[in-house]
């Protein structure tokens, strides 16, 4: 009943001690206590009663009791540390038992041998117990045995023989009561599905665990392990560390088990070196050194020192002491059966060639790389880094790009299993060194052409396909919907003047937890070639006229492959780091030049532009010719305001995150129907005043008062859009019904708009209707407004998440003015906010086709999260795979008053059929002089290439 219902084990074990038993009850009631508090609680306590169970077994001269609780009593002892007295207190036991006893004892001492990583000895015990166990019909116990059986073979990399004994265990759980046992196996269907590779079928499987764990109260410190150990993998370093730094000090705070706070601490030293803290990685490492040194648990001591090891050469200690530890690592891993050798070997080769020790380096990593053929995906992967490191050795430029090749095919195909877009970005970390192995030896043996080859082989990759669309789960829906309600009130809160209560807030992050965690359930599909980036389509699409310049950064500095013209040429530039330093320069000075009286500061932001200029493009800069131009930079410096560069600031200019994304949008056709929406949220300083200017625009009428669609309306007030990043974010999923459109004009659809029209209908139970259900106003106010196709204002009550996401489903172009906020932490819950809360990336996700254009003119929304080895997270590149193939958004906080002019000129050429790269720059021209307007029109960039 223990493990079935463990809070009514113990009270009723704690209710048959006061009734005065027999010694024999007695030592089983001490036993009940004594596993609860091992298991769940304090370990001290524990020893203590399964000390009184034995003596009283002892008492009541029954040798099988007294052999069963001497098993709990070894158990316990390991997890305390006290190995020695453990497995003496095992020998007594196996001595004492017979039978049917004697197997449980063996059974609980195969455990322990795991738990030792002395694999062998558990497989000999748990192969001695299971015959005997299946005899006497014990299906809890042969259910126990199984699931060991497999978890051990797991350990030792027997993937199929570890699926076929937890189907053979499964099987039995389901004819028994056992929940505690039923969420174990769950637990442990999730290590196999992570040791296959299936990382979104782990988490869900784990996150289920845990659901069923939360149910009977119990504490989860072995899921919390695993659950790290798969977030690692998936590339969430720094999550897995919070995670497993929380649960090392729960574990402390009810005195636990020192066996799971060892483990604990491995998890968390290399959660930490993955996150790029290598002194955190040291002390959480050394520590556990040191008690899987007390506990005499060998297997897992080597580990740790494996850990240690790599947080040391991460501090930049390298001598030949490391090569030899690495070794000696490596021999007593691949000793133990252990998958993580290779793993070692790679490090002692990696550091031997660092020290110009190249006959030992050759030694080690022909060790390491003989894992590349066989294994999970990022096991192969390290065999392809050691085969990659050889070839650079022995001078193979050829060597060296075939190992990068056929590594990041690996990782290619291990990303496209992942459904989140935020996993498959992340996933890329994996292959950074390869991808700058190849970027070194193509600089060196293959020109321009081939360095621009590799460095798009890497470059958001996550943009080179649309992500997996989230699925109809009613349980996110409804989280979705609870969140977007929950931040709602808490945005009132705030804009009254106090703050969210606490209990908000804390309902807040665990419906963003369960939100995200669902999310990070999704599985990809299937592997396939993909669209390989071919640099001779490239270069005829651009022409005689266009230039691309791709930055790629080698070893800290910025090269520019300048594209066009049939041919590709490289220049050196500055320093990424220098880069870095001024465009935060740059980015202070554009957020002072948004508020009126800071005129003074704009020659220093203009010089500030010079200088990035000269570390961007360097000599390139000279050599763009007169036509446009398309920058694709490198993930960290996402926030250059491009337009600042005086060499770029009066030329048609786009940004993209890459080449093949680039060549994508151009590929992308605008829907047929060319449907606009309008959309203005609530609280703009301004009041989103072009909204209806520009409702009048694309409807036929005339502005009020005919004003100059140049200029703003008046009473416009000042202020700036700001998109702050602070924690909280709004999101929900509300499906009300439709609004009228706040005086807005409505036309019917086309039959079919693309991007899913069909499948929208269905959704919304037929046609596209105005408010209240009715067939929208058609509009007759010209033939330029019909050949545009229908407008659709949102705004008021009718800026609704649900409403808005219809709309935007397939439409041609897409204005949405919004406050929003952008989360550096979770970039996929940065937001806009509508009526009804927060419109985030997870909901664009949901999205048949996004809009072929879209224009966000509030603040940040060209922000994003560098991630992976060259990866962005965002608003604007959640957008791009979707079907959007142009963005207008800006990269810092604006004028609000200056904002509205720029849009309305904007929109003035658009509407003469120019790009939106065309449209920006002229509109940048058409603003007045001074600094505000200025700032504001540098602020902006054309993403894509519509």
């Amino acid at each position: 009943m223990v493990f079935a219902a463990p809070g009514e084990a113990l009270t009723r074990a704690e209710e048959l001690l006061g009734a005065d038993p027999s010694p024999l009850h007695a030592s089983v009631a001490h036993q009940v206590i004594g596993i609860w508090q091992r298991d769940f609680g304090d370990t001290r306590r524990a020893l203590a009663h399964l000390r009184r169970a034995r003596d009283l077994a002892a008492r009541a001269e029954s040798a099988e009791r007294e052999a069963d609780v001497l098993a709990t009593l070894g158990v316990a002892l390991v997890h305390a540390g006290r190995t020695r007295a453990g497995l003496a207190a095992f020998e007594r036991g196996v001595a004492r038992g017979s039978g049917h006893t004697r197997a449980r004892v063996l059974y609980r001492r195969a455990y322990v041998w795991w738990v030792l990583g002395r694999h062998g000895e558990a497989l000999e015990d748990v192969r001695r117990a299971i015959p005997v166990l299946r005899q006497v019909d014990d299906v809890i116990w042969t259910a126990r045995a199984l699931t060991l059986r497999a978890t051990v073979h797991l350990a030792l990399g027997s993937v199929e023989r570890a699926d076929a004994d937890f189907t053979a265990a499964e099987a039995l759980w389901d004819t028994t009561g056992q929940e505690h046992d039923k969420a174990d196996a769950v637990e442990s269907r999730g290590l196999a599905a992570f040791r296959s590779g299936d990382v979104p079928a782990a988490l869900r499987l784990l996150d289920e665990a845990a659901e069923r764990y939360a149910k009977l109260g119990t504490p989860t410190f072995m899921l919390t392990i695993r659950r790290c150990e798969v977030l690692m993998a998936a590339g969430l370093a720094t999550e897995a560390l919070t995670e497993a730094d929380a649960a090392v000090a729960a574990l402390d705070g009810i005195g636990g088990q020192s066996t799971r706070k060892a483990e604990l601490l491995l998890v968390a030293a290399r959660a930490a070196r993955l996150a790029g803290e290598p002194q955190t990685s040291l002390a959480r490492a050394a520590v556990a050194v040191r008690l899987f040194a007390g506990q005499r648990r060998t297997w897992y001591e080597t580990h740790a020192r494996l850990v240690l090891i790599e947080a040391r050469v991460a501090t930049g200690h390298g001598s030949g002491r490391l090569v030899a530890d690495a070794a000696a690592v490596a021999e007593r891993l691949a000793a133990f059966g252990a998958p993580a050798a290779p793993e070692a070997s790679l490090l002692a080769g990696r550091i031997a060639l660092d020290l110009g020790w190249t006959a030992d380096a050759e030694r080690h990593l022909a060790v390491a790389a003989r894992s590349r053929h066989g294994g999970p995906p990022l096991a192969r992967m390290t065999g392809w880094a050691a085969q990659a490191l050889r070839a650079r050795a022995a001078g193979s430029a050829r060597g060296v790009l075939e190992a990068c090749r056929r590594g990041l095919d690996v990782l290619d195909d291990h990303r496209m299993t992942l459904g989140a877009s935020e996993l498959r970005a992340r996933a890329t970390a994996q292959g950074a060194e390869l991808a700058a192995l190849a970027q070194r030896a193509s600089l060196v043996s293959g020109g321009p052409r081939r360095l621009l080859g590799w460095s798009e082989r890497w470059r958001a990759t996550v943009l080179s396909a649309p992500p997996t669309r989230p699925p109809a789960d009613p349980v996110l829906l409804t989280a979705m919907t609870a969140f977007r309600e929950l931040a709602a009130r808490a945005e009132e809160a705030r804009t009254d003047g106090g703050r969210p209560a606490p209990a908000l807030e804390r309902e807040q992050r665990r419906l963003e937890r369960e939100i995200r965690s669902r999310t990070l359930h999704m599985r990809g599909e299937a592997p396939g070639d993909g669209d390989r980036f071919d640099a001779g389509r490239l270069l005829r699409r651009l022409g005689d006229e266009v230039r691309l310049v791709e930055l790629a950064v080698l070893d800290g500095r910025v090269h520019v492959l300048l594209c066009g013209q049939g041919r590709v040429r490289r220049f050196e530039a500055g320093l990424l780091a220098e880069a870095e330093v001024e465009a935060e320069h740059v980015q202070a000075g554009l957020r002072r030049l948004a508020h009126p009286g800071a005129e003074a500061r704009l020659p220093l932001v203009e010089a500030a532009g010079a200088r990035l200029q000269r570390l961007l493009l360097g000599p390139a800069a000279a050599h763009l010719g007169s036509g446009p131009v398309v920058v694709v930079p490198p993930g960290r410096l996402h926030r250059v305001p491009w337009a600042l560069l005086p060499a770029l600031r009066d030329r048609v200019l786009s940004v993209s995150p890459s080449a093949s994304s680039w060549l994508r949008a151009r590929d992308t056709a605008p829907p047929p129907g060319g449907r606009q929406v309008l959309v203005r949220g609530p609280g703009l300083a301004s009041g989103g005043a072009e909204i209806p200017e520009l409702s009048d625009r694309y409807t036929g009428r005339r502005t009020p008062g005919g004003a100059d669609p140049g200029t703003p309306s008046p009473g416009t007030p000042t202020g700036t859009r700001h998109l702050p990043a602070h924690d909280e974010v709004d999101r929900g999923e509300r499906e009300g019904p439709a609004g009228a459109g706040g005086g807005a004009t409505r036309v019917p659809p086309a039959a079919d708009e693309g991007g899913g029209e069909s499948a929208r209908r269905e959704r919304d139970g037929g046609g596209r209707t105005g408010g209240g259900g009715r067939p929208g106003p058609v509009d007759v106010a010209g033939a330029g407004a019909a050949a545009r196709g229908a407008t659709v204002v949102l705004e008021g009550d009718d800026a609704r998440v649900p409403r808005v996401l219809r709309e935007l489903d397939g439409a041609a172009l897409a204005h949405i003015a919004a406050h929003g906020t952008f989360r550096a932490d979770s970039p996929l819950f940065s937001s806009l906010r509508m009526a009804d809360g927060p419109l985030i990336v997870h909901d664009f996700e949901r999205l048949d086709r996004s809009p072929y254009r879209i224009i966000l003119p509030c603040c940040d929304t060209a922000r994003f999260a560098s991630v992976g080895a060259d990866e962005l997270l965002g608003l604007v590149t959640a957008l791009l795979p979707l079907g959007t193939a142009g963005v207008v958004a800006c990269t810092a906080p604006v004028n609000d008053a200056a904002v509205v002019p720029l849009m309305l000129a904007l929109h003035k050429g658009l509407d003469a059929g120019l790009s939106l790269a065309e449209a920006l720059r002229d509109a940048r021209a058409a603003l007045p002089g001074d600094a505000v307007h200025q700032a504001t029109g540098w602020a902006f960039s054309a993403f894509g290439a519509a």
